[in-house]
């Protein structure tokens, strides 16, 4: 039997996420922009409330296409506001537009958003060696430097608790716990 993370085991969409994405790292720069708008939009409730409708979100921004998504105007809200496929919090889709300007202003001024952000890890992901999911934390010193630095750079609806869930989902930081056999320490059943 494979062993994965308890969280992982509570609906079979989670475990799909959890073998196939959660912890693996992604480098590309609009792959970690959705990431991002879909860790804020999560705030305040499940990431399986989020996973669920992950398609409609694409849908609804233009697959994520940062440039698209910094053009929307007050017309655009409203088609967002109207769209049943997403989570229609008018503060979390207005920082989804705000955050893309803010990622379109980095890259007009030469940033790769993810060579920015893997800078915070030295280019390589954080392994930690949890035992028990009630060991990992929801906030660390790194993910309160990174929240303020995305909030420096113009991001919304970011602290340090999404950040932290946006840094394990991206694999800046590797929180599988031991006996899961997405850690890279694995052993198998001993």
């Amino acid at each position: 039997m494979i062993q994965r993370c308890p969280w992982a085991e509570k609906h079979s969409d989670l475990t799909a996420y959890h073998d196939d994405e959660w912890g693996t790292p992604i480098k590309d720069s609009r792959k970690l922009f959705e990431a991002i708008i879909l860790d804020c939009a999560q705030a305040g409730l499940s990431w399986f409330t989020i996973l669920r409708r992950r398609d409609g979100y694409r849908a609804a921004f233009d697959c994520f296409d940062p440039q698209k998504v910094a053009a929307y105007t007050e017309k655009d809200m409203e088609r967002l506001m109207a769209d049943e496929r997403i989570v229609r919090n008018e503060s979390k889709l207005r920082s989804a537009i705000e955050n893309a300007k803010a990622y379109c202003k980095m890259a007009d001024r030469g940033i790769d958003f993810s060579d920015w952000l893997w800078a915070f890890v030295d280019h390589k992901p954080i392994v930690h060696h949890y035992k028990t999911e009630k060991e990992i934390p929801s906030t660390t010193d790194l993910s309160d430097r990174v929240a303020k630095s995305l909030k420096r750079r113009g991001f919304t609806f970011i602290g340090s608790t999404n950040t932290y869930a946006f840094m394990q989902a991206v694999g800046m930081v590797n929180d599988h716990i031991l006996d899961c056999f997405r850690h890279p320490d694995y052993q198998g059943n001993s």
